[in-house]
């Protein structure tokens, strides 16, 4: 059962990754200068990203929780 943890531990990591450059992708929109429309457009495509982001942490953590419990 000890791949199923470090299969999940690189399930979430790769997950919080996608998360980091969400929050970069986000922080260079709004320094971009776009106007309010074109910002609202951009953010709207990275909450899509961000939720499957967040969706890859938890199966992540999942597996780290069913590798600990079957092991």
């Amino acid at each position: 059962m000890g791949h199923l943890v470090w299969a999940g531990a690189a399930v979430t990591l790769a997950g919080v990754g996608v998360l980091v450059w969400c929050i970069l992708a986000v922080a260079r929109a709004r320094r971009a200068g776009l106007d309010e429309a074109g910002l609202r457009a951009r953010l709207q495509r990275l909450v899509a990203v961000n939720l499957a982001a967040l969706l890859l942490s938890a199966v992540g953590l999942m597996l780290v929780v069913a590798g600990v419990l079957l092991g």
